[in-house]
């Protein structure tokens, strides 16, 4: 074969180079409900009945909370059925609004939002993990660091390596979660049936009915569903992504709503709610009191959620800053795939590394009916404006700050592109390091 012949194969190579659909129901339903069940329902329930006051306000912010989910994802549904691309909600700002209010997107995204999120995650994981081994005091920062660290990076390996083995872990990690959410479920029917139901006498007493108190209730209960979205992320990583998209949203967000429920009313039946908001824990204080002696089961339940939670944050998180990469919002490096293993390494490697620094200074503390996308942006400022009112704080500010020196970043790096001249040459051999190439859209 001749020179020119063995460039034009590789050109070739080069121009059909796409992450692959590999994607399939079960594993999207994984994403979504593996994601959303993380440390939240083990430890929010606290802080719902503390804002509303009574648990029968309680159960309701919790049912609440899914249906305005549940409404949020469908609209999401719409949106992905209609563009194919990857991205959530950067993609479709950007085909919608334009450059501008997207980069904005991708740049909080990219930079702060998605690295603190899995480095959030991880450090709950890290706290639940090593719990056991220091009895009746609190774990060393530096260990308990390092062991989110260690997560990490065991993530962006096994996320680099393969989509299917990312996927894998996810579905494993998800089943495995799920079964100890109907564990504690079915633990809270049998209390019921032996007539533990004090708590759910005079249920509604003392529930607190103030806008901003029901808006705090509300981010606490979101908290925990929070990663409903994420199937967005990778529509172009789907099989049937117009079937796959609705079906698994139609499957995983009422799973969850239920389980999140009972696991509610488990709490509820074991304890009052004066034990509840002096547990600090919630599912431990359970397990201690129906578990007894298997109470560590616990915390190796939620060290096993957390991570899963994190695997599918870690996936998602990736592929919202190789989309914005791949539009020309981040450096080219970024939007390259590997060329053996079809999976966006740059952009997981950077995501990594993002989240690396977090944990540095961080610690854990079909068409859709028109009415649903009006509902959840209602909802939306409601509870952007109820806290803020409720209770000001410095850190509103900060975060409104970083939004807009975005501005700052976008002019002239993106709009004018005057970028240094040592980029393309970093570019380049960061590409033949990373043994990476430029990758196609895969929309059809």
């Amino acid at each position: 074969m001749g020179a020119d012949s063995l460039k034009t194969s590789k050109i070739k190579r080069m121009e059909t180079l796409r992450l692959k659909r590999e994607v399939g129901l079960i594993s999207a339903v994984s994403l979504i409900a593996g994601t959303m069940i993380g440390s939240g329902i083990f430890m929010s329930p606290e802080w719902v009945l503390y804002y509303m006051g009574s648990p029968a306000g309680s159960l309701i912010i919790w049912a609440a909370c899914g249906l305005l989910v549940m409404f949020a994802a469908l609209s999401y549904a719409e949106l992905g059925t209609i563009i194919k691309e990857s991205g959530g909600e950067y993609i479709y700002l950007l085909r919608n609004f334009g450059s501008f209010p997207a980069f904005l997107c991708a740049y909080t995204s990219v930079i702060m939002v998605r690295p603190a999120s899995v480095a959030g995650v991880s450090l709950s994981f890290a706290e639940y993990a090593v719990a056991p081994f220091y009895p009746g005091c609190s774990p060393p920062q530096v260990l308990v660091k390092c062991t989110a660290a260690t997560c990490i990076l065991l993530l962006t390996i096994i996320n680099c390596l393969n989509v299917k083995l990312a996927t894998s872990v996810m579905n494993v990690f998800t089943a495995a979660k799920l079964l100890v959410l109907l564990v504690i479920a079915t633990g809270g029917i049998v209390l019921l049936i032996n007539g533990q139901t004090q708590s759910f006498q005079n249920a509604f007493q003392n529930t607190t009915a103030g806008i901003g108190p029901v808006g705090v209730a509300f981010y606490q209960g979101l908290w925990s569903y929070d990663g409903w979205n994420n199937l967005n992320y990778v529509t172009e990583e789907l099989k049937k992504p117009e079937v796959t998209l609705p079906r698994a949203v139609m499957i995983a967000i009422p799973l969850v709503t239920s389980l999140y429920l009972l696991v509610n009313v488990s709490y509820f039946a074991a304890m009052t709610p004066a034990e509840l908001l002096s547990s600090g824990a919630v599912a431990v204080s359970w397990g201690n009191k129906v578990l007894g002696s298997w109470a560590w089961l616990i915390s190796l339940a939620v060290a096993i959620s957390t991570f899963g939670s994190a695997n599918g944050t870690f996936f998602s998180g990736g592929r919202m800053c190789y989309i914005a990469a791949r539009e020309g919002h981040m450096p080219d490096i970024l939007s390259m795939a590997h060329v053996q293993c079809f999976t966006p390494s740059p952009a997981l490697i950077f995501t990594s590394a993002m989240s690396l620094l977090m944990i540095i200074p961080g610690n854990f503390s079909s068409i859709v009916p028109i009415f649903m996308p009006i509902i959840m942006l209602i909802a939306s400022v409601y509870l952007v404006l109820a806290p803020i009112i409720d209770q000001p704080q410095i850190e509103f500010f900060y975060v409104i700050l970083f939004i807009l020196s975005g501005v700052i970043v976008y002019f002239p790096l993106v709009h004018f592109k005057c970028y240094p001249r040592f980029l393309p040459w970093v570019t380049l051999h960061l590409q033949l390091l990373l043994e990476v190439a430029p990758a196609a859209k895969n929309v059809n």
